[in-house]
């Protein structure tokens, strides 16, 4: 049922900065991404191409490029559209996520596309990057529960899923996005998934909302998920979705997996020095229950 090695994917510098009152400029974003190596994190989400004026927090990312050895991780950027695609591109991205809703309402407000456009787009995105060998990675946002539209029905999140795999997508990540779901409902998607598709395709994405997310990850885990989405301190939220409060703790996956005999790769005293800097940067009293201990 389970793998001993869970891959961690650090969004903190991306997911977590975009929505917090102050904004974090590239070369602090740039010290904070850094830090990660003491602890043994590799993946991380850096940044995003995105209309500076919807988020301003996410300008500069080509300066943060800039500050880092772009190949030495698993380092990837968020893009809405091609153009963010293209900036990427000439940036020497490898791995880019792309994000689609699944309700036409979350969509219209986070993307300003149908579904049916952003998928469109998003298809000659995955051909592009094919032909300059760049990771996809698809984001299917709200899968259990949207801030407009409420329950999110599984056959909703399966046409999708189909519909990215027969593009080519490397990676497909089920994000609850507003942190909606519940483990019996994390479960039965899974369960879904690892039954009917290749299960080292997905990832999960959780937010703690209504303090579900290590019980939504524990759900995963048995349907034999082994890569996570988690914010350094919980940090985070969509600015898109009303409601949608900070991710899951890195710190806090980490210490859960490792009480459960998993392997990270990361070790959790320097993991939590890293969270100390990243409270120092945003001036925030972090929600990690581990900084706490």
């Amino acid at each position: 049922m389970y793998k001993n090695f869970i891959t961690v994917n650090e969004v903190g510098p991306r997911d977590g900065l975009q929505n917090i009152p102050k904004i974090i400029n590239p070369e602090e974003r740039i010290e904070l991404i850094k830090a990660y190596k003491t602890c043994g994190i590799t993946s991380v989400e850096i940044g995003s191409f995105v209309n500076p004026k919807a988020v301003p927090a996410m300008a500069g990312t080509e300066l943060v490029i800039d500050g880092l050895n772009i190949n030495e991780y698993d380092y990837s950027v968020l893009i809405p559209n091609l153009m963010g695609f293209n900036l990427a591109s000439q940036n020497e991205v490898k791995i880019v996520c792309m994000v689609l809703c699944m309700t036409e309402s979350f969509n219209l407000k986070n993307i300003n596309k149908t579904i049916s456009e952003s998928k469109e787009e998003y298809k000659d995105i995955i051909k592009r990057s094919k032909e300059k060998d760049i990771t996809t990675k698809i984001y299917l946002s709200a899968s259990f529960g949207c801030p407009y539209e409420g329950k999110v029905k599984v056959r909703q999140v399966l046409d999708n899923i189909d519909y990215f795999l027969e593009q080519g997508i490397d990676e497909i990540v089920i994000a609850d996005t507003i942190g909606a779901a519940n483990p019996k409902q994390v479960n039965e998607l899974f369960r879904i998934i690892e039954k009917d598709y290749q299960i080292d395709k997905f990832s999960a994405h959780f937010h703690d909302t209504r303090a579900m997310a290590l019980s939504n990850v524990y759900a995963s885990l048995q349907n034999g998920v082994t890569k996570f989405d988690s914010s350094i301190g919980g940090l985070g939220g969509c600015p898109f979705a009303p409601g949608a409060s900070g991710n899951l703790a890195t710190e806090d996956l980490v210490s859960m997996l490792h009480q459960m005999d998993f392997n990270t790769g990361i070790d959790l005293e320097s993991l939590l020095e890293v969270v100390n800097l990243a409270s120092r940067l945003t001036g925030l009293k972090l929600q990690g229950r581990m900084n706490h201990l």
